[in-house]
């Protein structure tokens, strides 16, 4: 019995007392960032770690002003140096190394403080201290400071109490630690956009950065016009109440378009607030109309944005890019009621007060459902045709982990790459991680879909079988990939492919952009290699600096499409290195005119730009 129970490994790993181990909190942080932090990056991305450090330390500075303390933060960025300071209450003197530097210590946990904060465990700020390789905290209170200097959460330097001159508040400064981080380079887009929604949630709050000033005086109507890349409909509806501010427009684009904050905190992946306030929208514009009106018309074309303030918020992870609260507080409502009292009451008066809204908003409805009726006989087929091809689909080569799953870790780190041809597909599915990368395989340049309707989502075979793979039919809820990535040939036809496959995008799901899943895989032009090294470089510099580097007559290869890389190369370059470029829009953007412009009818306008434009480079010959 005993030779059963065996293990048939000769060289079995022990497991004994010494295996157990009990981490202190600051090894731990280091060991295990991402349960604090979410993912590390290097700042390429918005939701990298060290935007997460950033905002940990704002949001006490945030806390401070929602309780009535300092109208003023200040923000300096220098060097991957980073300085906050606020002019709130300063931390209690006698607890400024509690708060950097003992777990589970805050204000937050007692409601009467910090009625309706972000901050909830106690955990945030001690997360940036033990991540960075430095962190100085100072506290100024009524005359007298403290400060505390940090070298990754152990202290190097403590001043006694100490009279000043400085006005109260409280000071931050840290530099996120390089070996986790790994050549981090904060953004100045991602840290502007951060800011900017302090500001919008935060009505009179000034936030100077780096000498740039932040204020907002109409709070989420600001937020809207900023992020809005189409004219609105019709003015924008404002609506505010205790503990509740929301906006809402309609505009000629397809989809449905959110922001939603809870306690000033960006929750993008939205939660109960955000299905609560899309189903109040759409039962309230119903009854007022009372047309049986399906909520997708009502729905379509929609930019909202929700900021509700929850007394002890519960969020799905530290991260708090969720909420998970189903009362606003101990003592309820709930926010499902919370919510759709203030729309009913709110909005209800407000379509009643401006016949000129309501008579647009019927209109923009009605638009919407003719359209989708129009369409319905064609949808329902490719319907059909996709779940019949999603049974056996050549063209899509599928990962065992998805971003809709209900469970599971590393949904974040799961992506598609569209591809053109067969031999890009295949050295792309040959190398990668079948857990979390997926592969579809365009069969030559797919349709300009500019100024079409979307009748031809469903008619183009190609494109209906993109939505389908994508699972945004019925919008972002279902999305199975994070990561959308164009991955084409660097060459003419390459470019031309990704800005149909982007026009696309645009035209129908600009949502899929503006969230930031959509993205262009950078691969390497050239290989310059001799007996001992290989470097890949995706520029005419790096080849130029590789050739220095490797010294005398390296072997120099030219990549003139996906399809030449092999399998056991392309691993490389979409594994941990992946270069992405993000496909991003801003307000200034101005998409219509822009796709009009590029993806129009071959105008007089676009032959001169080109003539204008054309440059002839000469192959220079190493």
């Amino acid at each position: 019995m005993e030779e059963l129970n065996m293990t048939s490994q000769p060289d079995a790993v022990s497991y004994n007392d010494d295996d157990i181990k009990t981490l202190d909190w600051m090894e731990h942080i280091r060991r295990r960032p991402g349960m604090y932090i979410g993912k590390l990056g290097d700042g390429s991305y918005a939701d990298d770690g060290i935007y997460v450090l950033l905002k940990e330390v704002l949001d006490n500075s945030i806390d401070e002003y929602m309780m009535g303390f300092g109208k003023t933060i200040e923000v300096t960025i220098s060097d991957g140096t980073v300085t906050v300071r606020d002019y709130g209450r300063g931390v209690p003197l006698g607890k400024v190394v509690d708060v950097s530097s003992k777990m589970n210590t805050g204000a937050k946990y007692d409601s009467k403080a910090f009625k309706k904060s972000v901050g909830l465990n106690g955990v945030g700020i001690k997360a940036v201290n033990a991540l960075s390789s430095y962190f100085l905290i100072t506290s100024c209170r009524d005359g007298e400071c403290k400060r505390v200097e940090y070298n990754k959460a152990v202290i190097i330097d403590e001043s006694d109490i100490q009279p000043t001159q400085e006005a109260n508040g409280t000071k931050v400064v840290f530099v996120p630690d390089n070996t986790i981080f790994k050549d981090y380079q904060y953004k100045d887009e991602f840290v502007e956009t951060l800011l900017k929604n302090y500001v919008f949630l935060n009505s009179g709050l000034t936030i100077l950065y780096n000498g740039k000033r932040y204020h907002s005086r109409n709070g989420l109507v600001d937020l809207l016009n900023e992020n809005m890349t189409t004219e609105p409909l019709y003015p924008i509806i404002h609506l505010k109440g205790e503990d509740i501010e929301v906006v809402i427009t309609h505009s000629n684009q397809y989809g449905e378009e959110y922001y939603s904050f809870v306690n000033g905190q960006h929750t993008t992946q939205g939660g109960t607030h955000l299905s609560a306030f899309k189903e109040a929208v759409g039962r309230v514009i119903k009854e007022y109309y009372n047309k049986n009106f399906d909520y997708t018309d009502i729905r379509a074309g929609i930019v909202a944005a929700i900021s509700i303030k929850v007394e002890e918020p519960v969020f799905e992870s530290q991260t708090k890019t969720k909420l998970g609260s189903k009362d606003m507080g101990p003592e309820g409502p709930t926010v499902s009621k919370f919510i759709n009292d203030f729309i009913k009451k709110e909005l209800d008066n407000y379509l009643h007060k401006d016949q000129e809204t309501s008579d647009i908003l019927l209109r923009k409805i009605q638009e919407s459902e003719k359209e989708r009726k129009a369409i319905a006989g064609v949808t329902k087929l490719a319907r059909e045709r996709a779940k019949k091809a999603n049974l056996h689909n050549k063209k899509l080569r599928d990962c065992r982990i998805h971003l809709n799953d209900a469970k599971g870790d590393q949904k974040e780190d799961t992506c598609i790459f569209i591809t053109e041809g067969d031999s890009a597909s295949g050295s792309i599915t040959k190398s990668r991680d079948p857990n979390f990368q997926a592969v579809f395989s365009l069969r030559g340049k797919p349709l300009n879909s500019y100024g079409l309707t979307k009748k031809i989502v469903y008619e183009n075979e190609e494109f209906n079988l993109l939505q389908a793979a994508l699972n945004i039919e019925d919008g972002l809820d279902g999305l199975r990939y994070n990561k959308v990535i164009i991955a084409t040939d660097a060459d003419v036809d390459g470019m031309h492919i990704r800005l149909l496959l982007i026009t696309f995008f645009l035209q129908f799901f600009p949502d899929l952009i503006k969230q930031k899943h959509v993205y262009i895989l950078q691969t390497p032009l050239f290989r310059v290699r001799n007996k001992q090294k290989t470097i890949y470089c995706y520029s005419e510099e790096e080849k130029q600096q590789a050739i220095l580097t490797l010294g005398k007559n390296p072997e120099i290869t030219r990549f003139k499409g996906l399809g030449e890389i092999s399998p056991d190369e392309f691993r490389h370059f979409i594994g941990k290195d992946i270069r992405l470029d993000q496909v991003s829009m801003k307000k200034e953007d101005l998409v219509k005119e822009m796709l009009e412009f590029y993806m129009g009818k071959n105008t007089m306008e676009r032959q001169n730009f080109i003539i204008d434009n054309l440059v002839i480079e000469e192959d220079l010959i190493n």
